[in-house]
């Protein structure tokens, strides 16, 4: 029987079925019986039946009359969900999803790069500023670094003002620290210069520039050239 902490019982019943199902471990499919993982997990039917919802809301599962609660077709699965992206990588599919992802990354910021250059405000580019600084200043800081560079990202879509844009933030940021942890993580040439040359050109309003810049901060990041 595997016992789940006190605390937090519903997010870690959402977690460990979760992770299961799109691992592989419960295949796409299977009817899931309710009183084995209630054993199983040792949670209460009400904390199992929350946390079947939280992963019907992310299209993992579904219910129907006489048969019971089954897991759907990957097709169906939410994949740009926070957590399904997460639970992806922790099964093993990390490189195929990373991969897709870089192919998002190289689709929406460079435009929102160039709408950047268009649309920066004073304030804007200080917060692009202050996240280089905080990238300069992690100084082999896996953490830091991550962090710095997420906060780059998030406020570079920030800076293009447009709320769909924007809203990329969600789509990408569990991949991004995914991907930034692998990059950040092992040799690399310093990235604040690559960084820099993408507001920089925000600052003097180069449209063009700016898109041609993080492309090219984008190739080094996916090592495509």
């Amino acid at each position: 029987m595997r016992r789940l902490a006190p605390r937090g019982i519903h997010g870690q019943t959402v977690e460990a079925l979760g992770g299961r199902i799109v691992a592989g471990e419960i295949p796409e499919g299977a009817t899931l019986d309710i009183t084995a993982l209630r054993a199983e997990l040792d949670v209460s039917l009400t904390a199992l039946r929350e946390a079947l919802k939280v992963l019907s809301a992310k299209g993992i599962v579904d219910a129907r009359q006489k048969r019971g609660t089954f897991v759907l077709p990957r097709a169906e699965w939410h994949l740009l969900d926070r957590d399904v992206i997460r639970w992806q990588v922790a099964g093993g599919a990390g490189g195929s999803l990373l991969e897709s992802l870089q192919e998002i990354r190289e689709i929406v910021e460079p435009a929102a790069a160039r709408l950047a250059a268009t649309r920066a405000s004073a304030g804007d580019l200080v917060a692009l500023d202050r996240a280089i600084d905080q990238m300069a200043a992690a100084n082999g800081d896996l953490a830091a670094a991550v962090d710095a560079d997420l906060e780059f990202h998030r406020t570079l879509l920030a800076t293009a003002h447009n709320e769909l844009l924007q809203r990329m933030e969600v789509v990408l940021d569990t991949g991004l620290a995914e991907r930034d942890r692998t990059v950040h993580g092992g040799p690399h040439d310093d990235p604040v210069p690559n960084h820099r040359a993408v507001v920089d050109a925000i600052r003097v309003g180069d449209a063009a520039g700016a898109e041609d810049a993080m492309r090219r901060l984008l190739a080094v990041i996916g090592g495509t050239r």
